[in-house]
């Protein structure tokens, strides 16, 4: 089991260089497509779109066709889109490189439940999945910084198309890895098809919504098509819901929602991911605000922003290691909690303490430290809780909350931080000071919310069972 662990480990080190790679060379990216630094973030919107589904899609044909397969599948696809970034000609191109380097996101939910389907019938299990979500998460973010500091390290010294290289040699040895270094799982669900009517329905209610989105940032908040579109968006899902429902083999289980130790857990993830990833450009950008310009900002340059990010990952790292050993004294249910409170703290903190570098770094440390635990513990929490033939997609479903909750702020935040109502305003302006309270008061809120959820789980949700119990408790 040390041996699949330490590999996977590998997977997600090169998962995190990939997620921080490409932040300190998007000027440089930009100038070689012949793009506005702005537009990148249609880059990072469609990725963040393309990777929900990925997740949904991928984690539950990992219950039917294998999860070790389907990780072969998503790190082929990764290597590919990464490969594509290198030679891409032009934005269009370079956006399906992007998109289908998404691919990634399916890794961690689907390498969770690889190792908890391997340890099940063993006493610990629970424990060991526990620890092996701490090791993988934390070298997830620690990597973030060695991907960040190497591409700024190699911005301008060599040519773009070797430095983009770099991650599409990585992500391919994953292939290799997985590929010889895994040995080959059962399905949990062979012989279960796939619910190709239930994803067009999702692929239909998240396209709305992002079209939606794109026009109300186009057009501003006049624009009727844009409600429209995000009206059509939550029309989709009622018969959605309820094709699913009536489904044996559906993509998407609510059912699986009605368990008491699982709903929480996926409402959770989605508003935590609602926080944690719809506050990293604000974040970004209120940093480098000059206070001698507009009267707020840190007024900081390139390099104390990488400070500023690196100290978030490390205490998200650290959150996210000792997750385990925390939860072994408080309970796994009671360790989740305190760790959404102290995220929530964080996020809190913005209001009244955003004047200084000091204060933000604090703030950082805080929010990284109760969000690494946090997102630990969800893929096992949603593991434990579900059925032997879906430990699959409901790790995966955690995954897909977050990015989904991430993508919806992305795109709210956006139109919150535009001074004019158009993406030029927020790229050349400066955005207001309301924006960005409304940004921090709104991810303080969702993380709070999420603590609260939280604490509806059962008492001795997460814990370790006897082998052969099963969660069936509904609300």
């Amino acid at each position: 089991m040390a041996k699949v662990i330490g590999l996977l480990v590998f997977t997600e080190l090169v998962y995190g260089i990939l997620r921080g790679f490409y932040g300190p060379i998007i000027a440089d990216i930009a100038d070689h497509l012949g793009i506005s630094d702005g537009e990148f973030n249609w880059f990072e919107t469609t990725q963040h779109g393309m990777a929900a589904l990925m997740v949904l899609a991928f984690s539950r044909l990992g219950d039917i066709r294998g999860h070790r397969q389907v990780l072969i599948w998503t790190t082929t696809l990764t290597a590919l889109g990464s490969w594509i970034l290198v030679f891409a000609p032009s934005f269009t191109t370079f956006l399906v490189g992007y998109a289908l380097q998404g691919a990634c996101a399916v890794w961690l939910p689907i390498e969770i439940a690889i190792i908890y389907r391997r340890t099940a019938g063993t006493e610990h299990q629970h424990r060991v999945s526990r620890h092996a979500a701490g090791f993988l998460v934390g070298a997830f973010y620690i990597s973030i910084i060695v991907g960040a500091v190497f591409s700024g390290a190699l911005a301008g010294a060599v040519p773009l198309p070797v430095v983009l290289s770099i991650p599409a040699v990585l992500a391919t040895a994953c292939i290799v890895v997985v590929r010889f270094g895994i040995e080959s799982d059962d399905p949990t669900a062979a012989g279960a098809g796939v619910d190709r009517v239930g994803l067009g329905l999702l692929a239909a209610s998240l396209a709305a919504f992002l079209t939606g989105m794109v026009l109300l940032n186009l057009h501003g908040v006049a624009s009727p098509l844009a409600w429209l579109l995000i009206l059509a968006c939550l029309v989709i899902l009622i018969p959605f819901a309820r094709y699913e429902a009536r489904q044996s083999q559906p993509m998407i289980d609510v059912r699986l929602l009605k368990i008491r130790a699982q709903w929480p857990v996926q409402l959770a993830a989605l508003l935590f991911g609602l926080a944690v990833l719809g506050a990293e450009i604000p974040i970004a950008t209120y940093f480098r605000t000059d206070p001698a310009v507009v009267g707020y900002g840190l007024g900081v340059g390139a390099g104390f922003v990488s400070l500023g990010i690196a100290t978030q990952v490390v205490f998200i790292a650290i959150g996210a290691v000792t997750s385990p050993f925390v939860a072994g004294l408080l309970g796994a249910r009671r360790a989740v909690v305190a760790a959404a409170f102290v995220g929530a703290l964080g996020f809190s903190l913005w209001l009244p303490f955003h004047d200084s570098p000091g204060q933000a770094l604090v703030n950082l440390a805080i929010t990284g430290l109760g969000s690494g635990a946090v997102m630990a513990a969800f893929p096992v929490l949603a593991a434990s809780a579900a059925p032997a033939d879906r430990t699959g997609f409901a790790t995966g479903l955690t995954n897909a909350a977050k990015t989904i909750g991430g993508t919806i702020a992305t795109a709210v935040f956006a139109i919150v931080l535009s001074a004019t109502g158009s993406l030029e305003g927020l790229t050349e302006g400066y955005a207001p000071l309301s924006g960005y309270l409304t940004v921090w008061s709104t991810c303080g809120t969702a993380a709070l919310l999420a603590a609260f959820t939280l604490m509806l789980l059962p008492r001795s949700a997460g814990d370790d069972r006897t082998a052969g119990d099963q969660p069936a408790t509904t609300v």
